[in-house]
């Protein structure tokens, strides 16, 4: 008996949903999830979208991959002046990475000293690729120039936890790891009523008590969300993403405000979300007619398929995001809205 075996695991285009912004028209997306409810919530946001005069709005803030590397120095004070020599030299370190790769670009380093360890933290664009392996290969050729520059030092690790990679850290909603989109929907107070059965008050009460205070008393590192793991590992399973890095993905704000006499500003932060439409993955039969369905595939500007991919699924997170809220300000909707759609379905309560 072969020990390569298939899991499977459900998946179903739900939408279209409607979008503006830096990404433009409707698209249907795939979510793979055991989960069945999810794909209706899902749904009735997309539904929401198309209501709405230009749906949901994309705006892509940034795009980088990061490695950290950690260096030994025999000192601390070694470590500070090998860190300032570095940042001196940038340019010649872009050039390290320009010259083995036509994707990968050098656009930011920073460092970090604790004792006489030194963490440098490369920040590359990676075109349409997630990028996991292209910044690997550009810090282990930067480490090989460094240490050539500077043989005080001594190699610590290629990556040395400072990325920050598959982990919930503060650092790189700060400085940034993947690509960073804000989906957000400005919803008339008409469809707040007719289509989520609650109000903006509602929605905003809900929002500050559950997801910024709750949060904060639960601990929660640079993240008030609901639930943006569930659309998040839907999408990437869906479109063969490596799906460990919802961890990072995950992190992220929702924020919800009252407009004019009841209107609903609904919006999804997510800074971390690390995607891509080419590499390991990509070439399985149902993953590239996913990503091509989608329109990520052969786009004229280098990265422009992984930027309308990140849009798409934090429009997909809003979508989810924002019908389990609305649910949760009834009493009693979210579990009579799973039972009865997990019975329809077959499953067992």
């Amino acid at each position: 008996m072969s020990d390569d075996l298939v899991t499977p695991i459900p998946t179903r285009w739900v939408g279209p949903l409607k979008l503006s912004g830096d990404v433009e028209g409707e698209q249907s997306v795939p979510l793979a999830t055991y989960e069945s409810p999810l794909w209706p919530s899902v749904g009735r946001g997309a539904r929401i979208s198309r209501l709405v005069d230009d749906g949901i709005r994309i705006s892509v803030v940034d795009e980088r991959m990061t490695r950290s590397s950690l260096f030994v120095a025999p000192s601390a004070a070694a470590a500070v002046a090998a860190s300032r020599a570095l940042s001196d030299r940038f340019d010649d370190l872009a050039a390290v990475v320009a010259a083995q790769s036509r994707h990968a670009k050098l656009i930011d380093l920073d460092t970090e000293i604790v004792g006489h360890l030194l963490f440098v933290r490369f920040a590359l664009t990676t075109g349409d690729a997630s990028g996991h392996n292209m910044v690997t290969l550009a810090a282990q050729s930067l480490m090989e120039t460094i240490l050539t520059w500077r043989p005080e030092l001594e190699y610590g690790s290629i990556s040395g936890n400072y990325c920050s990679d598959k982990k919930a850290t503060a650092v790189n909603g700060i400085l940034g790891r993947g690509r960073s989109v804000v989906a957000e929907m400005l919803i008339p107070s008409d469809l707040v009523d007719a289509q989520l059965r609650t109000s903006a008050t509602r929605m905003v009460e809900l929002n500050v008590r559950k997801n910024l205070v709750g949060s904060t008393v639960a601990g929660a590192l640079r993240s008030a969300n609901a639930h943006y793991a569930n659309m998040l590992l839907a999408f990437y399973l869906a479109t063969g993403q490596d799906a460990a890095n919802i961890v990072e993905g995950s992190q992220g704000i929702t924020y919800a405000e009252q407009r004019g006499e009841g209107d609903l500003l609904f919006s999804c932060t997510l800074p971390n979300l690390i995607v891509g439409t080419v590499g390991n993955g990509k070439d399985l039969p149902g993953v590239d007619q996913a990503i091509e369905r989608l329109g990520c595939r052969d786009l004229e500007e280098s990265g422009a398929g992984a930027r309308r991919l990140a849009g798409l699924i934090a429009a997909t997170v809003l979508c989810g995001e924002l019908s389990l809220l609305a649910a949760q300000t009834n009493p009693g909707e979210l579990m009579q809205s799973h039972v009865l759609m997990e019975r329809r379905a077959g499953g067992r309560a």
